[in-house]
């Protein structure tokens, strides 16, 4: 039965504009100030109103598992962190949404009008490779100013570091074959879209179909036709005449719509030989989106290169990660780039057993409170021996051995002097029995300074320099062992001795005055 058609009043379509373009409006000015759990708040305006403002504190930044069982993850979104601490404030609508809560005191609420961030920021240079347990990020600020902060830090690092070493993933498997971002419709959200092309360039993706996202850091953009394309025209070939016409100095057509072997493949050959080539121009490459791709990927090879097309590239999508790129691999599949989505995109395992999830799983845990103009170590216990803190204000450094290899990662305290020019006792807290020294390595402190006293002190590198960086310590400092994608080496998390002893003197006062 046919639907009656109507036309709404002029009143009601006007009051629907009017509240669309406020809706609109609200998203292009939204304060990401506000992008915090509630108990941040509840939390700063208890410390507000028993004057606890002035003591700093230390919190530190880190994961736990890495991500689908691999060696190692990599550190991204520190850019947008530098964004969002740079512009910290809260409106005169934000104050009167918190003052609608009816949860904060009018004195607290005077406070945040004028809030600034006034803290120190260290953290690990965008890009580097990192390890559980170790800090990537560390805040030494006033309470509340460390408090509020908490959130909007996990999100970025949580989700774009996860994208990038999802990706990092994708192109090793790819053996130097392109790897570009199709992810943005199966984002979480826009911004998730944006923000993880920037992650997947960052772990090595060449590029990305996401508009917004070369617009605001220069990615290359890539991108054709959907099916809808082909399925608009009468037939196949019309379809792809029309596009190579509009298009011939980039024709990639995209041949899996009715059927790749009988009819995609032979109309892009035709169109090629009758279209393109009259014009001076080649054919760049056909895409197929379906099927079986080793298969179909050597047949048409075949196909391409009888017809002369051996400079026709071969580019294939649907559901692709790792494992199914060393799979298309190992059958001598003849594939020249990959389009990845949603696996990219949401960093999404292909293990879905309960201990394998597609997160990071960065925490926020506090590591220090200032006493009397000193730092007293904070720890954390747990029943779960993974969930134990790492305790007090500390340095991370990366051990490389005499050829510049990664050998290990060693905590240290923060005013402790780290001497590697003769042998160097330290301790495996996993095996802390063991008498161990490093000999002829040299250490590297991971995290550098990134604002004091709320000022900027630190040049971001480039989006470029950032994926470069991450090539070069894959290519060069990490071990290949380290980078397998099943079992991969353990890479160390070491302590120096006067580490160790003041971590489980923490934990013995702990448990001796819980006893």
């Amino acid at each position: 039965m046919l639907r009656r058609q109507f036309r709404e009043p002029d009143a009601v379509l006007n009051r629907r504009q009017r509240r669309n373009e406020e809706t609109m409006k609200q998203a292009d000015k939204r304060n990401l100030t506000m992008v915090m759990d509630l108990y941040e708040l509840t939390m700063a305006n208890g410390y507000f109103n028993d004057g606890d403002i002035q003591p700093k504190v230390a919190f530190d930044v880190f994961y736990r598992k890495n991500p689908d069982r691999g060696g190692f993850a990599i550190f991204a979104g520190l850019e947008q962190i530098v964004e969002y601490i740079e512009d910290l404030h809260f409106s005169s609508e934000d104050i009167d949404y918190l003052r609608s809560l009816n949860t904060f005191t009018d004195a607290f609420l005077d406070y945040l009008k004028d809030f600034k961030f006034h803290g120190d920021i260290y953290a690990f240079p965008e890009g580097t490779i990192m390890y559980p347990n170790e800090p990537v990020l560390t805040v030494i600020a006033p309470l509340i100013d460390a408090q509020l902060v908490e959130t909007a830090i996990l999100a970025q690092i949580n989700h774009q570091s996860l994208v990038a070493t999802k990706t990092s993933r994708i192109v090793r498997a790819a053996e130097g074959k392109a790897v570009s971002d199709f992810g943005a419709r199966r984002a979480h959200n826009m911004d998730a879209a944006v923000y993880g092309a920037r992650a997947s360039y960052i772990g090595g993706a060449s590029g990305t179909a996401t508009v917004l996202a070369g617009q605001m850091f220069g990615i290359p953009v890539s991108g054709t036709m959907a099916h809808s394309w082909v399925m608009y025209y009468k037939d196949e070939f019309e379809a792809f005449k029309n596009y190579a016409v509009n298009y011939p100095d980039n024709t990639v057509l995209l041949v899996d719509t009715y059927d790749t072997i009988q009819s995609g493949v032979p109309n892009a050959i035709r169109v090629a030989h009758e279209v393109l080539e009259p014009m001076g121009k080649r054919l760049k490459g056909i895409r197929i989106d379906s099927g079986d791709l080793a298969y179909q990927s050597i047949k048409v090879r075949k196909m391409l290169d009888e017809e002369g097309l051996t400079d026709c590239r071969i580019i294939v999508s649907n559901s692709l990660d790792e494992h199914t790129i060393s799979s298309l691999n190992s059958q001598k599949a003849c594939i020249d780039s990959y389009g990845v989505g949603e696996r990219l995109i949401t960093g999404a395992s292909s293990d879905y057993s309960e201990d394998s999830l597609s997160l990071l799983g960065a925490v926020y845990k506090i590591a220090a409170v200032e006493e009397n103009g000193e730092f007293s170590p904070r720890i954390k216990i747990s029943g779960t021996v993974e969930k134990i803190t790492n305790p007090g204000l500390k340095k991370v450094y990366r051990i490389y051995d005499q050829n510049g290899k990664a050998k290990a990662d060693l905590l240290a305290k923060a005013d402790e002097e780290v001497d590697m020019s003769g042998e160097f006792r330290f301790v495996d807290p996993q095996m802390p029995w063991r008498n161990l020294r490093f000999t002829n390595c040299t250490a590297k402190p991971l995290q550098v300074k990134i604002f004091e006293n709320g000022r900027l002190v630190y040049k971001l590198p480039t989006l470029e320099e950032i994926r470069a960086y991450v090539k070069k310590q894959l290519s060069e400092e990490i071990w290949e062992e380290e980078q397998r994608f099943i079992n991969p080496h353990v890479h160390y998390m070491d302590m120096t001795p006067d580490y160790y002893d003041m971590k489980m003197s923490l934990l013995h006062e702990r448990n001796t005055r819980n006893a």
